[in-house]
C-alpha cells in the first residue's frame, strides 16, 4: 500500500564509475571506493557526516561492504550488506529512504559495486535449491527448454508470448535495442557506445528467438553510489538545496501467486512492476502521464517491452505500437533510458539501481546537457530482480520547477571539480578524497586502493 506522512528524503549526491567489460583487472574495493568518494564530493559532505552505510552487491563473500566502507573511515557506524539479485542497488536505496523517512538517520551513504565474470550469469551453489528454480521448472514445463542461459530463456519466452498475445514483431524488440544503443553514445560511463542500425541488430547472432545478441545486456564491472539525507540535514546546508532531488514516492514489491500462472511475462516481473508503480505513483501524487523521463530495467529488449506495458506508460498490449511511433526516445512521448539503459550502458548487478538514480539526478538538475530530457520535473526509475523483487522510485525536483539545461562551466563551479560529472567520466585528486574521508581513518584499511584508482584517472 502507498505510504503517507513519511518525512522527506533527498538524494544529495551521486557518484559513478565507468561500466566496463569484466577482465579481472579491477577489484570491487576500487569500484566501491571510487563511486563512494565521488558521491560524497558531489554532496559536499565527509564520511564523518554519514550515520549508516549500505553496501549493495550480488557476487562476493559476506561483509564486502565493510571492506569497502572501511576505506572511507572506521567510524563504528552500522554497515548493511544487501543482495536482491538485479534489484540489489534499488533495494539499498529503499532501505536508506525508509530509515531516514522514519527518523532513524539523517545521512546514509549507499554504495553498489559488482565484479563479474565474463559470459552469462551462473550459480555458484550446486548443493542447495536454486532460488529461481521453481520459476525455471514452470517455464520448462510450459514452454520447453533451450540451450540459452536461464534468464535469456525467461525473457525470450516472454517476448514470444507478447508477440502471440498482442501482435508485436521481432523488429519491434530490435527497435528498442537500436534506440538504447543510440542513447548510450552520449553517456561517458556506458560500456558500449556504438550505434547500430535496425538491420545490424536483427542480423546479429540469434540467442533465444526473437532476441539477438545485440538485444541482451552485457555482464559488467562497475560501481555507483548515492548520499541520501533528511530534511533537517538539508536545511542545515541551504546552499545545497538547488542540487537536492526529492524521493517523492517509492515502492518495493514481490510476487503474488500470479507469478506462477504459467505466463512468462509474470515470471519475469510484470505483476511485480504493476504493484510497485501503482504504489509509488500514489505516494508521489502523480500519474504516469506526468512522467516523460524513465530509467527502465531493460536487461533484454523483451524486458523493456513487457515493462513499458506493465508500468502503464501506454494502454495494455500497445507497447509495440508505442515503440513504433517513436515514443521512447527524444521527440516522442517518453524518453526511456537516456543513459543507454542496461542494454548498452551495462549491468553490474549491485550498481544498476544506483546508476539509474545518478542518471535521473543529473537529468533533473539539468547537468546531463548532452542528452537532456528537457522540461522535466519528475522522473521514474524501475528496477527488477528475478526471483523476485521490484522497486519503482519517483524522483522530483524539490522546487517543483522543470529542469533547465546547465552548461559545463556552471556545473564546474558547483562541484569544485574540473569537469561536469554528468558528461565526463573524470576522477578526483588525492587531496579531494582525503577531504571527504573520515578523520578516523586507517591507512591499513585503505591499502593501495587510492593508488590503483588514481592510476585509472
Amino acid at each position: 500500500m502507498p505510504r503517507n506522512n513519511l518525512a522527506p528524503t533527498y538524494v544529495l549526491g551521486v557518484g559513478l564509475t565507468k561500466f566496463a567489460k569484466p577482465r579481472g583487472k579491477v577489484d570491487y574495493t576500487e569500484l566501491g571506493y571510487e563511486a563512494g568518494i565521488k558521491a560524497m564530493l558531489d554532496a559536499h559532505i565527509s564520511y564523518d557526516d554519514v550515520d549508516q552505510g549500505i553496501a549493495c552487491y550480488c557476487y562476493g563473500d559476506s561483509t564486502c561492504g565493510q571492506r569497502v566502507f572501511y576505506q572511507f573511515g572506521m567510524t563504528e557506524i552500522p554497515i548493511f550488506n544487501v543482495n536482491n539479485n538485479c534489484a540489489t542497488a534499488s533495494t539499498g536505496l529503499s532501505m536508506a529512504r525508509n530509515t531516514i523517512s522514519h527518523g532513524g538517520a539523517d545521512c546514509i551513504l549507499v554504495v553498489g559495486f559488482e565484479k563479474m565474470n565474463p559470459g552469462s550469469l551462473k550459480s555458484y551453489w550446486n548443493d542447495r535449491a536454486d532460488p529461481v528454480g521453481r520459476h525455471m521448472d514452470l517455464l520448462h514445463a510450459t514452454k520447453g527448454d533451450t540451450n540459452a542461459p536461464p534468464a535469456l530463456q525467461l525473457f525470450g519466452y516472454a517476448a514470444q508470448e507478447y508477440m502471440e498475445k498482442y501482435g508485436a514483431t521481432p523488429s519491434d524488440f530490435a527497435e528498442i535495442s537500436r534506440v538504447n544503443h543510440s542513447h548510450s553514445q552520449h553517456n561517458p560511463y556506458a560500456q558500449f557506445r556504438d550505434v547500430y542500425s535496425l538491420n545490424e541488430i536483427m542480423n546479429a547472432p540469434m540467442i533465444q528467438d526473437p532476441l539477438t545478441k545485440l538485444q541482451c545486456c552485457p555482464t559488467s564491472d562497475g560501481g555507483a553510489a548515492a548520499v541520501l539525507v533528511s530534511k533537517a540535514f538539508l536545511e542545515a546546508r541551504p546552499e545545497l538545496k538547488s542540487q537536492a532531488i526529492l524521493i517523492a514516492g517509492q515502492a518495493m514489491a514481490t510476487d503474488n501467486p500470479s507469478a506462477f500462472d504459467r505466463t512468462a511475462m509474470n515470471l519475469v516481473g510484470a505483476g511485480i512492476t504493476q504493484r510497485a508503480v501503482h504504489d509509488a505513483l500514489a505516494e508521489a501524487q502523480v500519474s504516469i502521464e506526468d512522467v516523460k523521463l524513465i530509467e527502465l530495467h531493460d536487461c533484454f529488449s523483451a524486458a523493456e517491452m513487457v515493462f513499458i506495458d506493465s508500468l502503464g506508460v501506454c494502454p495494455r498490449g500497445k507497447a509495440h505500437e508505442y515503440v513504433r511511433a517513436g515514443n521512447i526516445t527524444f521527440g516522442g512521448r517518453t524518453v526511456i533510458n537516456p543513459s543507454g539503459g542496461l542494454l548498452s550502458k551495462g549491468h553490474p548487478l549491485g550498481a544498476t539501481g544506483l546508476a539509474q538514480c545518478a542518471e535521473l539526478v543529473w537529468q533533473l538538475r539539468g547537468w546531463a546537457n548532452n542528452r537532456l530530457v528537457e522540461n522535466s520535473h519528475v522522473a521514474l526509475a524501475h528496477n527488477v530482480g528475478l526471483g523476485g523483487t521490484g522497486v519503482v522510485t519517483i524522483y522530483r525536483r524539490a522546487d517543483g520547477a522543470d529542469n533547465r539545461r546547465v552548461d559545463n562551466e556552471e556545473v564546474k563551479k558547483v562541484t569544485g571539480l574540473r569537469y561536469n560529472p554528468a558528461t565526463k567520466a573524470g576522477g578526483f585528486t588525492v587531496n579531494q578524497s582525503n577531504a571527504v574521508r573520515s578523520k578516523k581513518r586507517s591507512d591499513w584499511a585503505l591499502g593501495d586502493t587510492e593508488k590503483k584508482v588514481q592510476a585509472r584517472f
